[in-house]
């Protein structure tokens, strides 16, 4: 892991735990995983203690890895297969009464084995989201890892878009050029699969790639983002194919000033549903309301969405540390979508953002 965990990480967990008032908690998320304890495998759980406990347990073909990956003060114990039942129950805290646990990651199945194996007066107590929780302020290391992801992708994207060429191509061949380069450039992966929408498809704001060819003069919509490190990037542009038609050139400018207006607006303190509500009145203005019908931003760390949620179903204020999304849009069917992204860690003065080496002004391929 390139980012390695510091160990106050754990402890920060721990305080968690006691406002919680809980004894324990077992991790096994595996995102939640490696920010706690820098392991990168496939099957792994984590105990802390409020009493100190820190354990690390994995199966066999994990132990060699793990010696070099997780540092004390973890104890790295071979749990077995079933790290979610006897072997996490065989390493709680001898003295926890109350063990917390994530009920949006253990499955009933796992909930169950974990029941049946923790011994007579343990109480298992759901816990959700309580590391997701720390993770959401970015330490220094983590805030730069997202950036070299960001500059990785932004350069990828240069090459397959910008460059190209793309009329003529297949939405589905440009996209498999771009998690193609940005694999070349170092990334472990594309964040998720991209979004390449010509014209009309383009109003769908989650379209998947098509095998159809994609035109001049249209607008195209790029939802990128590549893995590196571990960690996450995501940006958004849409370009013209070609020369356009007064309405869409119209839609563009609507998405760009509300994009403007959002990202000036992101900064710590600010209510996220007031972040939300700049872009949103700014299409509602335009008379474009009912085409804006996804919220404005999230968060993104080891995972491309994370706490906070920038929407109207948002709620509290974005805090310094922070990495999220910008990415209003409008959609209309039947003719075009425009989406315009932009990712930024979130300052006492503004936005700091990740994803600016990509100009925003219409760029005509």
């Amino acid at each position: 892991m390139a980012v390695p965990p510091p160990a106050d990480r754990a402890d920060r967990l721990a305080a968690l735990l006691a406002e919680e008032r809980l004894d324990a908690l077992v991790v096994t998320d595996l995102h939640d995983v490696r920010w706690l304890t820098g392991f990168t495998g496939s099957n792994g759980a984590a105990v802390v203690g409020a009493d100190g406990t820190r354990r690390f347990l994995t199966d066999f073909r994990y132990l060699e890895q793990v010696r070099t990956q997780v540092p004390d003060p973890w104890e790295r114990i071979d749990g077995g297969r079933d790290l979610g039942g006897a072997g996490v129950a065989a390493n709680l805290p001898r003295e926890a009464v109350r063990v917390g646990f994530d009920d949006a990651d253990v499955t009933v199945a796992a909930h169950r084995r974990l029941r049946d194996a923790v011994r007579d007066g343990v109480e298992l107590v759901p816990a959700p989201g309580l590391v997701r929780r720390l993770r959401q302020v970015k330490e220094p290391a983590e805030r730069d890892a997202i950036r070299a992801a960001c500059e990785l992708a932004s350069t990828a994207f240069v090459t397959v878009i910008l460059e190209g060429p793309v009329v003529g191509r297949t939405e589905r061949q440009v996209a498999l050029d771009l998690v193609h380069e940005m694999q070349r450039l170092g990334a472990s992966d594309a964040s998720f699969p991209p979004i390449i929408a010509a014209g009309a498809h383009g109003a769908l704001p989650h379209a998947e790639p098509r095998d159809v060819e994609i035109p001049v003069g249209a607008l195209l919509t790029v939802d990128w983002g590549c893995v590196l490190d571990g960690y996450c990037s995501d940006c958004t542009r849409t370009v013209a194919t070609g020369p356009l038609d007064a309405d869409a050139r119209r839609v563009y400018d609507v998405v760009l000033d509300a994009q403007l207006q959002a990202l000036a607006a992101v900064r710590s303190g600010a209510d996220v549903r007031a972040v939300d509500a700049v872009a949103r009145d700014v299409i509602g203005d335009a008379g474009h309301r009912e085409h804006f019908g996804h919220g404005l931003g999230h968060g993104v760390g080891l995972e491309v969405h994370e706490g906070p949620t920038l929407s109207p179903r948002g709620s509290g204020a974005l805090r310094a540390g922070e990495i999220v999304t910008v990415e209003p849009g409008i959609y209309v069917p039947g003719r075009h979508g425009v989406r315009i992204e932009d990712l930024a860690a979130v300052t006492d003065d503004g936005p700091d953002v990740f994803t600016g080496t990509v100009t925003k002004e219409l760029v005509e391929l």
